[in-house]
């Protein structure tokens, strides 16, 4: 539990901080708005990044799509039901891959 009561260094930060602010014409206010902006445009320049890559990214994506659904159709039949014990249920390989998603995107909001 905090003490209510202000002994004498309380009272004199108290006095010090209850100063009238340093007029510096408009320098604090410039400057605020110097990092917002370069906030939005690095987060802008990320977006765009993002989406540029992808785009470039998803034609040999969906070609290693097909590739890879030409080659499970020539898999033998059997096959799928022998390895079915090495990898874990769906609902854990869903759930690894969200926290994944989740965990990269964490990353990207620095």
């Amino acid at each position: 539990m905090t003490n209510k009561l202000k002994d004498s260094e309380d009272r004199l930060l108290e006095a010090m901080f209850r100063s009238e602010p340093t007029a510096d014409d408009g320098f604090s206010r410039r400057v605020v708005g110097r990092i917002r902006r370069r906030f939005w445009l690095r987060h802008l320049i990320l977006t765009i990044a993002v989406l540029v890559g992808g785009g470039i990214a998803l034609r040999p994506g969906l070609e290693l799509a097909a590739a890879a659904s030409k080659l499970l159709a020539d898999l033998p039949p059997g096959l799928p039901q022998l390895l079915t014990p090495w990898f874990p249920p769906m609902q854990v390989m869903v759930l690894g891959a969200i926290s994944l998603i989740v965990m990269m995107l964490g990353l990207v909001e620095d």
